[in-house]
């Protein structure tokens, strides 16, 4: 059974930094771990992912270069570094994951992942 949890959320001030943590259980077998964040009325985005296996990661343009996805295989936690935040960052954050493979044009859809956290709030004013 694989649980995923999300933490580090929080309030802080535009041009500010946050590192979110997704902790992974029933890990073995998953091959790709996302971001995504959705804000109320708007679709949930896809922001990063990382291939467990290769390291591999992809980025949206709207926080490429901002933020950093990793990942600390002995903890089977998966990190998200945000930094010089913006008011339109503000969001639910959640993480996902599944057995497929990222792919460079599937990683983003929502639908393709089977497991998510529960999500962790960022506020940017």
């Amino acid at each position: 059974h694989v649980q995923l949890v999300e933490s580090g959320g929080g309030s802080v001030q535009a041009g500010r930094s946050l590192n979110l943590s997704c902790s992974a259980s029933g890990y073995k077998g998953m091959n790709c771990i996302v971001w995504f964040r959705q804000s109320p009325g708007k679709e949930r985005e896809g922001l990063a992912a990382i291939y467990t296996c290769g390291s591999i990661t992809y980025f949206a343009d709207s926080v490429k270069g901002r933020f950093t996805i990793s990942q600390e295989n002995v903890k089977n936690t998966v990190y998200l570094e945000m930094n010089s935040l913006k008011p339109e960052d503000t969001a639910m954050y959640y993480c996902a994951a599944d057995r497929v493979v990222c792919g460079p044009l599937s990683w983003s859809d929502p639908d393709a992942y089977d497991y998510w956290g529960q999500g962790t709030q960022v506020t940017v004013s």
